[in-house]
């Protein structure tokens, strides 16, 4: 398995992966508004004989502070537990942090994205509608500049509900 970046001929087998994943649209769609916004930072792709397994989309968060929201992560159903998603989780983090991003946040399990050093506690601070016990930051490059304030994320995901 290898982990790159998407290819923009690959944005209908992007589709069809994470409508699979998800069981329905909404994530799929999400991923082609926050790339026709120009919101997407950037795209990861797991392939496994010239498959496309797994995907995670970063886009930017407004915020004090440079920050990315890791959304969605997804791997094939017939792909989970082989490592893909945390292979991609630890690529997306890397990136993010080699490009000077400041934190990342996710909305998710923290049993799951707590492996990679996501916190509930970090997040906790910051005004989200997304605030909760699946909310989480991670920090990158040392401390966060702030703990606290308000968080808006790319406006594709005001779609979602």
């Amino acid at each position: 398995m290898i982990v790159r970046d998407e290819r923009p001929d690959e944005a209908a087998a992007i589709h069809a992966l994470l409508r699979d994943a998800f069981d329905g649209p909404d994530e799929a769609d999400l991923v082609n508004r926050l790339r026709d916004a120009g919101d997407a930072t950037f795209s990861l792709v797991a392939e496994e004989d010239g498959e496309i397994v797994g995907h995670v989309l970063l886009s930017p968060i407004a915020a004090a502070f440079p920050a990315l929201a890791l959304a969605p992560l997804a791997v094939g159903p017939d792909y989970r537990a082989h490592g893909i998603g945390g292979a991609l989780v630890r690529a997306a983090i890397g990136r993010a942090e080699a490009m000077g991003w400041r934190a990342v946040f996710v909305l998710g399990d923290p049993g799951y994205y707590g492996r990679f050093g996501f916190s509930v506690a970090t997040a906790a601070g910051f005004a989200s509608p997304y605030a909760g016990p699946h909310f989480m930051a991670l920090a990158l490059g040392g401390a966060l500049p702030a703990t606290a304030g308000t968080l808006r994320h790319a406006p594709a995901f005001a779609a979602l509900g």
